[in-house]
């Protein structure tokens, strides 16, 4: 089959089919009581307590019930880790990714059943999981190559003496703590964990509780694909309980995707005895520009597939646009029309482009403050009120779109990750610029604009690590692997080097210098 990503599902018939009927096999399979995975063995926890996963499209169904795991439980699996590595990392570096490459081939033969499990776990449309699936088999991928095209990253140096041999090598710290969202369940987790396993290290991986059983799907395919006992192990509960766990001296890196918040903690706590690196990417309030030389047709359907896919639960969500206002109004009335053709509801139906939020305590309810703000200091174009049709079944909320809020308004400063962007006119590219500069965080910006000129001083001036001109497919989403690095800048990344980029695998690995004298 051919693989599907977040822009190619279209009329691919054998995809729709083959997810159609993987659909009804993963919810019969649903509902079991499951147990973390340590040093290969399924175990309890060191408390009694369990949590129960509830799709959040209906609450009826139970995904399944998983241990609350203690930090003992972290502990444990630190030293199994430990105790893996030095078998792992001696091991030669072709074997190393013949086992991931294989586990990439296995994730991309269970991508419809994978797919299935994310639309039912944690919301996705079939596109979206679809393409999370064949991400996360591109990630093994493309850091298996990074490995190999640097020969392992042995290189040669020069020399003082005619007797002496130098050479660099790039050797892996040891113990990693990964540290999954629950948005991207299947690619951020493999990503994380694969680049870390490619150079050499032993992983302890934490999912989001709200994607437990798709992390536990990609322990399962590790393991089937060979990876030893111990290399790789999984732990699921409390976040806000564990974190402090993967702090210890246990661990030698720690590789987390998620909030600003827990982010910055984990900086600020990951020097103890010693430095350890620690790789974070932290979301964005990312802006698109919409110029007077812009397509107006491409610029909203790039702007609302952007700030509306998978419900804007997405840290490279389009949430502000800053539009010419010689277009401006051109622009609100195709951005309104798009919009609307947005079909909300279960995820798993073909014609659905929003399914639900991931919970609601947190996401919808961010969701609808954020109108009652909109409507109290601005006004809302479009979204007020969700459908009837879905009220009570699940975290569902429709896209909202909102004007005239002030520049630094809460709503257009602070990542919402909910399906809401807001609009607003300038009068010039600089005064565009400047405003979506306005921000801590730096990840995706977008720019629609015939003019070349403009393009590039927007590429020029923008801070943001991804940056994309005139891109229907998604304004400011939809980075791939080996195609678009995924950078932050400023308050969304800690090491200016991205996932899905050249230069990943490196940061899970230090640098020896070797001389010999003959």
């Amino acid at each position: 089959m051919k693989k599907v990503t977040y822009v190619t599902l279209g009329g691919n018939q054998e995809a729709h089919l083959a997810y159609e009927s993987a659909v009804p096999r993963v919810l019969a399979s649903l509902g079991q009581t499951h147990r973390i995975e340590i040093d290969g063995a399924p175990i309890g926890a060191d408390v009694a307590g369990v949590f129960e996963d509830r799709s959040p499209s209906d609450s009826s169904v139970l995904i399944g019930r998983f241990p609350m795991a203690g930090p003992r439980d972290v502990a444990r699996a630190a030293a199994a880790a430990r105790a893996a590595f030095p078998a792992w990392s001696a091991r030669p570096w072709r074997e190393r990714l013949s086992i991931l490459r294989d586990a990439a081939e296995r994730i991309a033969a269970e991508a419809a059943d994978l797919a299935a499990l994310m639309s039912i776990e944690v919301g996705k449309n079939r596109l979206e999981a679809y393409g999370d699936a064949h991400e996360s088999a591109d990630l093994l991928r493309y850091y298996c190559d990074q490995v190999e095209q640097a020969d392992g990253y042995l290189k040669p140096l020069g020399k003082l003496l005619p007797t002496e041999e130098t050479c660099s090598v790039l050797r892996p710290y040891g113990v990693w703590g990964v540290i999954s969202p629950f948005n991207f369940p299947m690619a951020l987790a493999a990503g994380m964990a694969g680049g870390a396993l490619a150079a050499g290290n032993t992983v302890v991986f934490k999912p989001a509780s709200e994607s437990a059983l798709t992390g536990l799907s990609l322990a399962r395919i590790l393991d089937a694909a060979g990876l030893p006992k111990g290399v790789f192990n999984i732990v699921t509960g409390s976040g806000g309980a564990l974190s402090g766990a993967f702090l210890e001296p246990g661990f030698d890196g720690l590789v987390f995707t998620g909030s600003k918040q827990v982010g910055l903690k984990l900086l600020a706590s990951s020097c103890r005895d010693y430095p350890r690196p620690v790789i974070v990417e932290m979301g964005g309030k990312n802006p698109a520009i919409v110029m007077a030389r812009a397509d107006i047709a491409k610029a909203a359907a790039g702007v609302a597939r952007s700030a509306f896919g998978y419900g804007g639960q997405k840290c490279s969500a389009c949430s502000r646009v800053y539009v010419e206002r010689s277009v401006y109004d051109r622009f609100i009335e195709a951005l309104v029309e798009t919009t609307r053709g947005l079909k909300v509801g279960d995820p798993t139906q073909r014609d659905v482009y929003m399914g639900p939020l991931i919970n609601d305590k947190a996401a919808a309810a961010t969701w609808t403050r954020a109108v009652e703000e909109a409507r109290r200091d601005g006004r809302v174009t479009l979204g007020a009120e969700v459908p009837g049709d879905l009220a009570g079944r699940g975290h569902f909320v429709v896209p909202a779109i909102v004007e005239g809020l002030a520049a630094g308004h809460r709503l257009m400063t602070e990542e919402l990750f909910v399906p809401l962007v807001c609009v607003a006119p300038v009068a010039s590219l600089d005064e565009a610029i400047e405003s979506a500069n306005r921000t801590e965080y730096g990840l995706t910006a977008g720019i629609f604009s015939e003019d070349e000129s403009e393009v590039r001083e927007f590429f020029d001036r923008v801070e943001a690590g991804v940056v994309y001109a005139n891109r229907s497919t998604g304004a400011t989403t939809g980075a791939w692997p080996g195609v678009q690095s995924f950078c932050g800048w400023k308050a969304s990344g800690s090491t200016g080097k991205g996932g899905c980029g050249p230069y990943y695998v490196s940061q899970f690995l230090r640098e020896q210098s070797r001389t010999i004298v003959r």
